[in-house]
């Protein structure tokens, strides 16, 4: 996280000082500076509400297919100078792309297309990779409660112990139900 604010500074520094040079005070306009502030904003689990509107601009982006949503809003997000500005920023835009908005307990758990429409237990690989990016703070990678057979789900990593629990309970009193005589 600390690269990419340091990288996204750094573009938005130099492209200040041209924009002194060239007596243009705000330089990062329009869809530029939305592309600048999605990158940041994407790269947090908690973002700030200064991102709704950078937010709102890239998750609107939606095409006839996911993979041409996916290139028209990994095309947005190029749009910031600091995107292409080396192979650190271009596989992040890429991880970005790949991961948000779908790689999140939301998505996971809706996703259940799994094998007799259970949500399945293991995370895509495009979510492996979001996750798995330390430049990303994005407040712990989600876990899995349960069994895909008997109701398992995604959650939050901060909300697993409880979460856990209460399946465990659920668990307990189904089988108890199902195994009591009466």
């Amino acid at each position: 996280m600390k690269r990419v604010l340091l990288s996204l500074a750094l573009a938005a520094s130099m492209l200040g000082t041209s924009a002194a040079r060239a007596a243009d005070d705000d330089l990062l306009t329009g869809d530029v500076r939305l592309a600048c502030e999605a990158i940041l904003c994407l790269s947090t689990g908690q973002p700030p509400n200064e991102c709704t509107p950078s937010l709102n601009r890239y998750f609107s982006i939606v095409k006839r297919t996911m993979s041409k949503t996916l290139s028209a809003r990994r095309n947005f997000l190029n749009l910031c100078p600091s995107a292409s500005e080396n192979d650190y920023m271009k596989n992040l835009v890429s991880t970005l792309v790949n991961g948000s908005g779908r790689c999140d307990v939301a998505s996971l758990n809706a996703s259940g297309g799994g094998e007799g429409g259970y949500i399945s237990n293991q995370m895509p690989s495009y979510c492996v990779a979001y996750y798995a990016d330390a430049g990303l703070d994005l407040g712990g990678t989600p876990r899995y409660v349960g069994t895909p057979e008997r109701g398992g789900h995604w959650v939050n990593a901060a909300d697993y112990e409880r979460e856990l629990a209460a399946y465990n309970e659920r668990i307990r009193r189904e089988d108890e139900a199902r195994y009591s005589p009466g």
